[in-house]
């Protein structure tokens, strides 16, 4: 393979991240109710690229099974359109990047993967005025999306600032960047005390 095939295959690789959707909520990954997550996301690509900002997510409670189903349900019937109208009506925590306030977590989603717990965010981001005002392409990724692995062998994880989410095979969720890669989650510490258990 010579080297421009292999750049172009890492970049289509990091435009679409396709995701299996998290179906099974144990009360094992339920101890991250009431804590609150930090760490520094750093930015690999786009405008800030090189740029870290300090990371923090909130987190009330865990989404329920029969809601991360109306998540795959609102894809299936109305594509993006649905999901953020039904996400809007959820919030689960908070996701703050950077030192403002930061934005409702509507979704977070917990899944056992080994020793490790992959937590699932799916927000609602906001568009800034000149997006709306000029309607860049970037109006089209109206989401948030972070997955993040909690547990043995290191805390890390990704964060897309701006993203759309459609649905392949009814389960798995196909996740694409508005940006060329996606930022890091490095340093990530569990902190507080759980309310379940």
């Amino acid at each position: 393979m010579n080297m421009r095939k292999g750049v172009s295959l890492l970049l289509a690789l990091s435009w679409i991240l396709v995701l299996t959707c998290p179906i099974g909520i144990s009360a094992q990954t339920d101890r991250f109710s009431g804590r609150t997550i930090t760490g520094t996301v750093y930015f690999v690509g786009g405008r800030p690229a090189g740029r870290s900002l300090p990371f923090t997510l909130i987190v009330n409670r865990l989404s329920t099974n029969d809601e991360v189903s109306q998540l795959n349900a609102a894809l299936q019937s109305g594509g993006q359109d649905e999901l953020m109208r039904v996400l809007s009506r959820v919030t689960a925590g908070r996701i703050q990047i950077g030192s403002n306030v930061g934005v409702p977590a509507n979704a977070i989603i917990a899944t056992q993967e080994g020793d490790r717990t992959k937590l699932t965010v799916l927000y609602e981001r906001n568009l800034r005025f000149a997006e709306l005002r000029y309607g860049t392409r970037s109006e089209n990724y109206r989401f948030g999306y972070a997955e993040m692995y909690i547990g043995r062998g290191g805390n890390e994880g990704m964060l897309i600032p701006a993203a759309q989410v459609s649905l392949k095979d009814g389960n798995t969720w196909v996740v694409e960047d508005f940006g060329t890669f996606p930022a890091r989650l490095m340093g990530l510490q569990v902190r507080g005390k759980s309310r379940v258990g």
